[in-house]
């Protein structure tokens, strides 16, 4: 069932790869690509310019790049020097990128020329100095580069065996507001390949991997970038997410493994529909993570395609997954599948923390191999999350006989409206179904006199939508107490890189109106 052998120092599993497969592709861009033998000898030689640079083991090094081979080399190297690893988005505003390097009192930032004064503006006042390597186009030009590292000795990295220390510095998605660091493990990490990704879905050498998948997030650092090395598998990185890309890259039938998370399912099951395209080449299997995935999409998608679409349940404090559909087997469709291997799982009442009967809503707490070590100078919220080895989620379940397990919401985004709690991800199941609409969120707004509402933001398809006939199409599956007290149209609806809503932005948004 586990797959242990692919739990190793990265170290271990790059020389693995370079005595068996030196010329295979291990990953490759719209720009270059790089072998496996390559890739050894490379983080190799980065790993020993970091050092001779000055980064010393447990040192903090920023990547922030956007998706490509740099990025899987700069961080591969990283680990090789000893360092812990801070990604940030690319696209993160100013502030955003400042309060990562300053939280995690970031030494190194690799970044590309274009973002290198922005970086030494962002660093000016801080503690220590803060030294820049360059990656991409005109990257010797500006100043040290990866190049420039990788030409060197490729004897003498660091290399440790220690896969429990903290090796990376994961910025929260911040559906809430302030992002918060969350310290995980090499080991933690590649647990979820050994228990999840190659037992449940079979990723393998065999694999070919397209994905559009932000690597600055979890999701991403996780499957796109961990355990396609470590099953020695082939991948095709994005820089970011095309439909239409997508779905011309995947009819050539060189892939066979798409990741995603459920907005990308939805925007490639509308563009399909709308170019009658009907197959997704030799795609064996998609998967989705990182936020909810609705029964309905689900349907369609395996429906329109003819490919299985596998959901799982994952977060940032746990290495990512918790809970996944399997390959074979019976599933539940809106459910996110059974715990991983190894992991165990509890939904108890948030106040007593009682364990709550088969088919009750309650907290969903977890306890593995794969949880975080905490939150990188935070040892208040440290101690509220992990207690007692259980890391306590702040997301509302429900299990059926069978252990499935259905996400039902968050405990602080319940809304409660004249005392009768509403999910926003209920309302949002149900909206999304409607023919105009592409996108949607919902939100809970303060009342005088119900306490809260429910108030629903909609993109709309052709920016056109009828709220009345939106409305009545709720109104034929929820509650009176459900519909939606006010119907705004959007252009977006703001989401993190795992595809999680931002509400707390949506409610600024009424606020600044």
């Amino acid at each position: 069932m586990l797959h242990t052998g692919l739990i190793a120092p990265v170290a271990e599993l790059l020389e693995r790869h370079r005595r068996e497969r030196p010329d295979k592709v291990a990953y490759w861009d719209a720009v270059r690509s790089v072998t496996y033998g390559q890739l050894a000898r490379r983080t190799a030689s980065i790993a020993v310019g970091m050092s001779n640079n000055g980064v010393r083991e447990g040192d903090r090094i920023a990547i922030y790049l956007p998706n490509g081979v740099d990025w899987i080399e700069a961080c591969l190297a990283g680990l090789r020097a000893g360092a812990v690893i801070v990604p940030i988005s690319y696209d993160a505003a100013e502030a955003e990128i400042a309060y990562r390097l300053s939280d995690a009192d970031c030494g190194l930032v690799i970044t590309t020329p274009v973002r290198g004064e922005l970086v030494g503006k962002l660093t000016a006042g801080s503690a220590g100095a803060v030294s820049l390597v360059f990656a991409g186009a005109a990257a010797r030009q500006a100043g040290l580069s990866l190049d420039e590292l990788a030409q060197g000795n490729t004897e003498g990295a660091l290399d440790p065996a220690d896969i429990d220390r903290s090796s990376f510095i994961i910025y929260t998605s911040g559906t809430t507001g302030r992002a918060k660091g969350v310290l995980l493990s090499v080991r933690g990490m590649l647990w979820i390949a050994a228990a999840c990704w190659a037992p449940i879905c079979d990723l393998s050498d065999k694999d070919v991997v397209l994905s559009p998948l932000p690597l600055f997030h979890s999701y991403a650092l996780n499957l796109s970038v961990l355990s396609v090395l470590a099953a020695g598998a082939s991948e095709h990185i994005m820089e970011r997410f095309s439909p239409q890309q997508v779905l011309e890259l995947l009819q050539t039938g060189k892939y066979t493994l798409f990741p995603g998370v459920p907005t990308m399912f939805h925007y490639l099951l509308q563009r399909a529909q709308e170019s009658g395209i009907r197959r997704l080449g030799n795609t064996r299997l998609c998967i989705s993570a990182g936020a909810i995935m609705p029964a309905s999409l689900n349907r369609s998608f395996e429906a329109h395609f003819g490919t299985l679409l596998l959901d799982g349940y994952g977060i940032t404090e746990t290495s990512t997954m918790v809970t996944m559909n399997w390959m074979r087997g019976a599933r539940v469709m809106g459910s996110c599948g059974i715990p991983v291997p190894g992991l165990a799982v509890r939904i108890v009442d948030p106040i007593t923390l009682e364990d709550l009967p088969i088919g009750a809503e309650g907290e969903l707490i977890v306890r593995g191999p794969n949880l975080m070590q905490g939150y990188h100078n935070k040892p208040a919220e440290t101690a509220s999350a992990l207690r007692k080895g259980w890391y306590h989620t702040g997301d509302l379940a429900k299990s059926d006989p069978n252990g499935y397990l259905t996400i039902t919401g968050r405990i602080k985004e319940l809304i409660i409206r004249g005392g009768q709690n509403i999910a926003p991800a209920e309302i949002e199941e149900v909206a999304i179904l409607h023919p105009e609409v592409i996108d949607c969120a919902v939100v809970g707004v303060p009342h005088a006199t119900l306490g809260e509402v429910p108030y629903l933001f909609v993109v709309a398809g052709k920016n056109e939508l009828d709220i009345e006939s939106l409305l009545a199409h709720c109104r034929l599956s929820l509650s009176s107490y459900k519909i939606p007290e006010a119907t705004h149209i959007v252009s977006e609806i703001p989401r993190t890189g795992s595809g999680k809503i931002m509400r707390f932005k949506l409610v600024e948004a009424l606020k600044g109106n």
